[in-house]
């Protein structure tokens, strides 16, 4: 026998509507296309029932228990870059009966959980967590000590960058749950700059040729935030930010921050998410992209870069600034973790 459709609500209701107005179930059947067997039975279904609604039906009992659910839940928790595959493979070497990979996606995203691009976060050691925890603790009650920073760092962009997305498995709501990060790591070589900025204004931004040394930096500090730093509101007590990174902590350039009686803020190693100016070089890198002739080699890179930079606008700054006491609770809130910034 073939299997024919089910009727509409709306198709039963026109049914009943012609049979209240007294005509006979052969005629309705005609005039609807519907068989005739099937139209006593929706008309005598409303006489005991007075519905044209279907019952709920049970459907076919699932393959997967409630217990064999949680199971995958916790298997996909273990390992958040597995495949469906993975998954499906694990849970049957668990299992009497063996599922298939398309039973295991329903099931995980009848729990929430669903594939997604990872998010690129540094990984933070437990160490780095704690400090940065009780850094954010301590400047908590700042407010205008954020308007005298000087926000400093170094960045590299490059002209073809490797965008492949990493892909795990997670819930709408751990976005940013430290099991589904993706860590960052250092690619390709590009253009390397440095550069700072106040509430108001940018600083320099120069082109590093080499790499990085203690030296290097002092360099940078000794010819181009000096006189940055000149430059500004003589009236206000600047503070200089800049990381963690080893160059930036060398003896060499202690003592030169020392004698030129620069006030470096301790900042917490691993906390790009903290300072403002990442978000400065995203905007950066935009801007360059959007370009309708694009740079062709590094030199046209950090030419474009270059004129980008001293176009930003200082209400980009100011809210970049602004941002400052938000970052300090969303590190608060996650105990030290990375965060959204």
């Amino acid at each position: 026998m073939v299997k024919t459709q089910e009727l509409s609500v709306i198709k039963r209701a026109e049914i009943i509507g012609a049979y209240k107005c007294d005509v006979k179930p052969a005629e309705i059947s005609r005039k609807l296309g519907i068989p005739d067997m099937t139209v006593r039975n929706v008309i005598k279904k409303f006489n005991n029932e007075n519905t044209v609604e279907s019952k709920q039906r049970s459907g076919r009992p699932s393959i997967l228990s409630e217990r064999d659910v949680r199971s995958l839940v916790r298997v996909t928790k273990k390992n958040r870059r597995a495949t469906v595959a993975q998954f499906t493979a694990e849970l049957n070497h668990a299992l009497p009966k063996q599922v298939s990979e398309s039973t295991v996606r329903r099931a995980l995203h009848e729990r929430g959980y669903h594939a997604r691009v990872g998010k690129r976060k540094p990984l933070v050691t437990e160490r780095n967590r704690k400090k940065r925890l009780f850094f954010a603790r301590f400047a908590k009650a700042w407010s205008y000590e954020w308007n005298e920073m000087i926000f400093s760092d170094e960045s590299r962009f490059v002209l073809f960058s490797n965008d492949s997305h990493k892909w795990v498995w997670r819930q709408a709501h751990e976005k940013y749950d430290v099991s589904c990060l993706v860590p960052k790591v250092a690619h390709s070589p590009g253009v390397m700059v440095w550069g700072c900025f106040t509430r108001d204004r940018v600083g320099p931004l120069i082109r590093v040729e080499n790499s990085i040394t203690g030296e290097v930096y002092r360099s940078i500090l000794e010819e181009q935030l000096l006189p940055f730093m000149e430059s500004l509101d003589a009236s206000k007590i600047w503070i200089f930010q800049d990381d963690n990174a080893r160059p930036h902590r060398t003896m060499e350039v202690d003592q030169f921050k020392e004698d030129n009686d620069i006030l470096s803020l301790p900042w917490p190693a691993q906390s790009p998410d903290l300072n403002p100016i990442e978000h400065l070089w995203d905007e950066l890198e935009k801007r360059v992209r959007k370009r309708e002739n694009l740079p062709k080699n590094l030199n046209e890179l950090f030419t474009a870069l270059s004129e980008e930079w001293y176009n930003l606008e200082g209400e980009t700054l100011a809210n970049l600034v602004d941002s400052m006491p938000r970052r300090i609770q969303a590190v608060i809130n996650a105990r030290g973790n990375p965060t959204p910034y």
